[in-house]
């Protein structure tokens, strides 16, 4: 298939070149130029100066970008030269409402706009073990499916425009409250002066595990905070949590909370360190910062 990827970051860059590496014909588009030649060349892709060069005559355009904005100005700039029929998916975190809003732009140029928002971070974009949660027509989705899933290892049509940015949402909740409650029995771990590498090999298979476990208590117990998905990310993802939830009437009392403590995470300097640095901030307060 020929394909458009606008946004080659570090989610980005790995799934494009795993649509390359499966054979399809791809050009690539980053607001860096340097980024995208960098990644043609390491990838055997094709570089591409703009969204609207990326997109052109391609079946797909797909989009890993940053936030709304940005989203509504690559779509924008893209549509009229993506194909007739056209698809576009995006796996940018965003809103339910843009979703549906350039769902309806798209649908008005005879395109199709899928949401297709990951979970699995940068790990499970170099590995290709992406879980896609979907929003949109069904004919579409199962078009693009097994392009997808050059970089997936699960993926979900989980309703109409926006409801795959609802299920998202949903993912984070559910991260910052385990997130939190790991940063909680970290620092009770290390103020009750147990050795945590034991408390894990003791907890770690029980009712306790968690990917957040495996993956987090290890760098948490060396306080080692400066890679993954950064806090910045992640305020920015809450912050569309808990604007929908005041539409829809959700009450998200603890996820309101750790919003406010990465916030705290930020004024410490972390704003790039990853989100397991909500125990960095309870690290301070047993030193008594």
């Amino acid at each position: 298939m020929k394909i458009g990827f606008a946004g080659l970051g570090v989610m980005g860059g790995p799934m494009a070149g795993h649509l390359v590496r499966a054979g399809h014909e791809v050009a690539g588009f980053n607001r860096s130029p340097d980024k995208a030649r960098a990644w043609a060349e390491r990838s055997g892709g094709r570089y591409a100066g703009t969204a609207a060069e990326a997109a052109s005559g391609a079946e797909l355009l797909i989009l890993c970008v940053g936030k709304d904005d940005d989203v509504a100005e690559v779509v924008r700039d893209a549509l009229p030269t993506l194909a007739e029929g056209g698809i576009v998916v995006d796996h940018t975190t965003t809103s339910a409402r843009i979703a549906r809003e350039m769902a309806a732009l798209c649908a008005g140029s005879g395109r199709s706009f899928i949401d297709a928002p990951v979970s699995g971070g940068e790990a499970g974009a170099v590995n290709g073990q992406l879980s896609v949660m979907a929003g949109g027509d069904e004919a579409a989705f199962l078009r693009v499916e097994p392009v997808l899933a050059a970089y997936s290892k699960a993926m979900t049509l989980m309703g109409p425009s926006g409801a795959g940015q609802l299920t998202k949402m949903v993912n984070q909740i559910c991260i910052a409250g385990v997130v939190q409650g790991l940063a909680e029995a970290m620092h009770f771990t290390k103020s009750a002066g147990l050795d945590p590498a034991l408390v894990h090999a003791a907890i770690g298979k029980g009712a306790a595990q968690s990917w957040q476990m495996d993956n987090r208590w290890p760098t948490m117990a060396e306080n080692r905070y400066d890679f993954g998905f950064a806090v910045d990310w992640m305020r920015k993802d809450l912050g569309l949590v808990l604007e929908e939830a005041r539409a829809n009437g959700s009450h998200l009392a603890l996820t309101a909370l750790v919003d406010q403590f990465y916030s705290e995470v930020q004024a410490m300097g972390g704003a790039r360190w990853d989100t397991s640095s909500l125990a960095a901030r309870l690290e301070d307060r047993r030193r008594g910062r």
